[in-house]
């Protein structure tokens, strides 16, 4: 089936707003694009930014009125977007396979891989984790994750107890099990996570890891390494909450920082850790740190 795609460019506050518009006025989906190349954190639990300026880009059946269409978004668009609309005829194709060719296994440290289900596992011998890319809770594609999953494949956390602290799709909580790991609990502001957390455990036939909310989990649990990867103001934030679930001797691993805010992250968790250097991943930043005896 042909296709033509309705761009413009408007401000973050409207994109909501003219994603509606674009689905009453028909189209199969909408979708927003960074149209300034602005840098995107990978978001805290429960949270989706967006861009400063997005480009909106609505799908269409071609067999519809584009003239139509186009009146329409010419009479609610502001002048300044409507400057920026265009129309884009787009070529038959199979969109999911399009969407699915764009998603290989990928490879951390040594033995650590991230498979999606429609592929076979390229080291049958690896430590293989079946994960599709959805939402953007964490599938290994940021650095931020990357980053944390490459020293868990260097730092096996065998026989340990680990809290994976805003675990999104439990990508990390996973790793840690499949690891070896003896107990891991999950947590997140977001139910959704939880459940996506628990959905990706059991794919992976991973049944020892535990969801909660941050309300209920247990004050006084402790773990010999927790994993936090999140935003460096949350992250200095929850510092002494960290430090309190942390053992004597355990490490702390920290992600979802930018190069610029290492140090200040860094000297907040030295009064309960010693901080190691930081690892740099294209100007993202992951610290670990053991906890004073």
């Amino acid at each position: 089936m042909p296709w033509f795609q309705a761009r413009f460019t408007t401000q973050q506050p409207f994109a909501e707003n003219f994603s509606d518009l674009l689905m009453e006025l028909g189209a199969a989906s909408v979708t927003f694009e960074d149209a300034e190349d602005q840098p995107l954190l990978e978001p805290p639990p429960g949270e989706t930014p967006l861009w400063e300026l997005i480009n909106v880009v609505g799908l269409f059946d071609a067999e519809l009125n584009q003239q139509e269409i186009r009146q329409q978004l010419l009479r609610q668009l502001p002048e300044d977007n409507a400057t920026t609309l265009r129309f884009v005829p787009l070529e038959e194709q199979d969109w999911v396979r399009a969407w699915m060719d764009d998603f290989h296994p990928m490879q951390f440290g040594q033995r650590l891989w991230i498979i999606p289900s429609w592929s076979e596992p390229v080291d049958p011998e690896g430590v293989n984790i079946l994960l599709d890319p959805g939402l953007a809770f964490g599938t290994g594609t940021h650095s931020t994750t990357a980053l944390c999953l490459e020293w868990l494949d260097a730092h096996p956390p065998t026989g340990q107890k680990v809290i994976d602290y805003g675990c999104g799709s439990g990508i990390l909580a996973i790793a840690a099990a499949k690891l070896g790991a003896s107990q891991i609990d999950g947590v997140d502001n977001d139910p959704q996570a939880l459940i996506a957390t628990h959905d990706n455990a059991e794919k992976n036939r991973v049944t020892h890891i535990q969801g909660f909310l941050p309300d209920t989990f247990p004050k006084e649990q402790q773990a010999d390494l927790l994993l936090a990867n999140i935003l460096a103001g949350p992250l200095e934030e929850l510092a002494p909450t960290f430090a309190s679930h942390v053992v004597a001797g355990g490490s702390i691993v920290l992600s979802g920082i930018l190069q610029e805010q290492a140090e200040s992250v860094s000297r907040v968790y030295s009064r309960w850790f010693e901080m190691e250097p930081a690892a740099i991943d294209d100007a993202w930043v992951r610290l670990t740190g053991t906890k004073h005896r």
